[in-house]
């Protein structure tokens, strides 16, 4: 089989596409994602030192964290900017803020590797689980500390090791072995491209970042049944929907089964999974 040579271009509108189909499912569960991913927002957010009156900058900020919680803290003498590639994503980010009645927060359709900012506007930058996609992320980082003002910082998670993280590898494990799919080669996005600290903290470093810390968080996701795992994973993984899209219904339907037996392993006696999950944080600063 040709591995064909990979196109950032082709890439990013994939992504556009991909995340857009799922919004619907990320709105349907979001109650679910937030309640485990709460902890990052608040540790980001913490990491970047934000008070009130701050600008702040959320990367790939999906349908709205953390941008939501930093406007919380800004209050209304600051500002908040959450940009995303997928209007449809956005479109649930600007629901959730309008019905939380907080005006000072705008989300705006927008490349991440070409942020279209004035030099030193914002006083912090965030991105809760985005960097991992960015094809060009050494060159977007330099990007991002151009818009910070002095010592501004930038404060990110990204997966730990897929072993860790059994919210995503329980499915996407399953789904190759079913598909007989490889993982992707070395260097090209996905969720655990920057599972290694030591690539991340370099990123950081080679884009000009100075005092950058990492650390390891753990979070966990609650879901009443192995069932229940599996529509999660059928509403919301992008990836993986990207990897069925192709297959014929039958073999989709014996995947997802395959995706619920795995599942299942990881119940307690009442058939709940509780899943914990490593995060890495980032922070460091222009």
């Amino acid at each position: 089989m040709t591995i064909q040579p990979f196109d950032p271009v082709e890439y990013k509108a994939a992504q556009r596409q991909d995340w857009d189909a799922v919004a619907k499912g990320w709105k349907q569960w979001w109650k679910t994602i937030e309640q485990g991913a709460q902890p990052v927002s608040d540790r980001l957010v913490a990491l970047a030192e934000i008070q009130p009156g701050h600008w702040v900058l959320d990367v790939a900020t999906g349908i709205g964290e953390p941008a939501i919680t930093a406007a919380r803290i800004v209050g209304p003498t600051g500002r908040v900017v959450g940009i995303d590639q997928a209007p449809q994503m956005l479109a649930i980010a600007r629901e959730r803020a309008a019905s939380l009645e907080l005006p000072h927060i705008d989300f705006v359709e927008m490349d991440a590797e070409a942020p279209e900012f004035p030099a030193f506007t914002y006083h912090s930058i965030l991105c809760r689980w985005g960097l991992m996609f960015l094809p060009n992320l050494a060159a977007t980082l330099r990007k991002f500390r151009g818009l910070l003002k002095s010592e501004g910082r930038f404060a990110a998670a990204v997966w730990g090791p897929p072993v860790n993280v059994p919210l995503i590898s329980v499915a996407m494990n399953t789904v190759r072995q079913q598909l007989q799919a490889p993982p992707p080669p070395p260097g090209v996005p996905g969720p655990f491209s920057l599972a290694d600290v030591t690539v991340l903290e370099q990123a950081f470093s080679k884009a000009g970042f100075t005092s950058s810390q990492s650390e390891r968080l753990t979070v966990t996701f609650e879901w009443a049944s192995a069932e229940a795992y599996t529509g999660f994973q059928q509403a919301i993984a992008a990836p993986i929907q990207a990897m069925l899209a192709n297959e014929p219904t039958e073999r989709q339907e014996r995947v997802w089964r395959a995706v619920t037996d795995a599942a299942r392993k990881h119940a307690d006696s009442e058939g709940t999974l509780k899943l914990r999950n490593e995060v890495i944080c980032i922070t460091a600063r222009r």
